[in-house]
């Protein structure tokens, strides 16, 4: 069974020569990997698209995360923590990336705030923005609002690319009361295990 520190583990990857590596790189994806990306990739992973910016640098889509740039190196964002991901075709071909930060967890819940976004201008569209949407679409499995004391907070559950189960996210809205936040997280973790560990005996 993979676990979520199991997607941490990154590893180089060796392909070996001759038509065993061109094989194996269009397999996994390698080869839509550009010349100048130096992320190392988990041994579980695959690129699925990849796009250069009009600053030079490449956003790589896994089957883990996206591959941002960050100063001369990258790093990968897993779809989970990935809140929102809009594409603006007009005026300039521009994909917005909301990062999500762990602030904490409550009794399983795993609370969360939102990052500023990033913006990312692409040279060309390709494959990228759509393999993005699908991806971080196909991790939410429910979502919930509800109002709470300064505001409300979203309870979300998502799937872990590469691991086993769904967890508990919960994001509240600016000015929301954390203790309020905290106290209905840990309620709402609760009933979800009593849920799970009902279906488990039937």
């Amino acid at each position: 069974m993979t676990t979520q520190d199991d997607l941490f583990d990154a590893k180089p990857r060796r392909f070996g020569t001759g038509w065993r590596r061109r094989f194996v790189s269009r397999f996994t994806g390698q080869d839509l990997v550009p010349a100048s990306f130096d992320g190392r990739l988990a041994d579980s992973e695959h690129v699925l698209a990849s796009a250069e910016l009009v600053d030079g640098a490449f956003l790589v889509a896994t089957s883990l995360g996206l591959w941002l740039p960050e100063g001369d190196a990258q790093r990968r964002v897993n779809w989970h923590l990935i809140s929102k991901a809009v594409w603006a075709q007009k005026p300039g071909r521009e994909l917005v990336v909301t990062e999500a930060e762990v602030t904490g967890t409550v009794d399983g819940a795993v609370l969360l705030t939102d990052r500023p976004p990033h913006r990312f201008t692409l040279a060309t569209r390709g494959a990228l923005p759509e393999v993005v949407n699908a991806r971080v679409t196909e991790t939410v499995k429910s979502t919930h609002h509800r109002d709470l004391p300064g505001g409300g907070a979203w309870f979300v559950q998502r799937k872990v690319s590469g691991a086993d189960g769904i967890i508990l996210q919960v994001r509240a809205d600016p000015g929301t009361d954390p203790a309020a936040v905290a106290s209905v997280a840990g309620q709402v973790a609760g009933k979800l295990r009593q849920l799970h560990d009902a279906n488990d005996v039937v």
